[in-house]
């Protein structure tokens, strides 16, 4: 965590042959066939309108120049609950329509849970992540997944990816729980889900690792063999039941 941008057409008619004009035909000069096929085609017609108005409702989110549809509080992910972060520390977007979203980057607070969420709430801060992980497990929300938190000190890094901040000190791995790991893993899981981002190494980093970064965390006893493992079982475990909206801290 950490400030400065760093945390903390008609169709063709056919051809009729010269016998054919013997036939009857309605009053207005087109034919039964023409009426059948001209019906069939505009109920398929409206069939098509119908699949392709679903289809684009279930990829809204693919369509370029479109507002991505918001709602107060809405979270992205049901096992947390929100809290919003000032505005001051991050920035509308229509992720990813405008940018892909393609990481996950770990931090470590270096601080409490609460004193995390009001440093977030904070303008002065010039600074957020997404989520919050509690050493309890509790997750909270502070910024849409649609939107580029100021989070890794790097622009095309906060872009493209979705931070996690995890209650603790780099320095203390007692810290680091066994519920805080199993909570993040399932919350990691769930993002790369949503996004089509691949559980390794390459996608799924440390804060540490952002390119021109000062910062260390999630720090030396962040274990990620078990973290990648437990976000592996993760990705086929069930969703987490939704919890109630949270006050917001401090």
């Amino acid at each position: 965590m950490g400030n400065n941008g760093s945390t903390r057409g008609a169709r063709k008619p056919s051809g009729k042959s010269a016998g054919s004009s013997s036939r009857k035909k309605p009053a207005d000069g087109v034919s039964r066939r023409a009426l059948l096929i001209g019906g069939g085609a505009v109920a398929a017609a409206g069939t098509v309108a119908v699949l392709a108005r679903d289809r684009v409702k279930r990829l809204w989110w693919q369509v370029p120049g479109v507002e991505k549809p918001r709602k107060p509080g809405e979270l992205d992910y049901a096992g947390a609950t929100w809290v919003a972060a000032s505005e001051a520390n991050w920035r509308r977007a229509d992720r990813p329509d405008d940018f892909p979203v393609d990481r996950v980057i770990i931090h470590v607070t270096q601080g409490s849970f609460d004193s995390a969420v009001k440093v977030f709430q904070d303008p002065a801060h010039q600074a957020a992540t997404h989520y919050i992980v509690g050493q309890d497990g509790r997750v909270v929300q502070m910024i849409r997944e649609l939107d580029v938190a100021y989070q890794a000190g790097n622009r095309s890094y906060n872009e493209r990816g979705v931070g996690i901040e995890h209650e603790g000190f780099v320095d203390r791995p007692k810290d680091l729980t066994k519920a805080m790991y199993e909570s993040s893993a399932r919350l990691t899981a769930s993002i790369c889900a949503r996004h089509g981002i691949p559980v390794d190494r390459e996608h799924i980093i440390g804060h540490v690792e952002v390119p021109g970064t000062d910062h260390t965390d999630p720090g030396p006893h962040w274990d990620w063999d078990r973290y990648m493992e437990l976000v592996r079982r993760a990705t086929t475990a069930p969703a987490p039941a939704p919890t109630p909206s949270a006050k917001a801290s401090g």
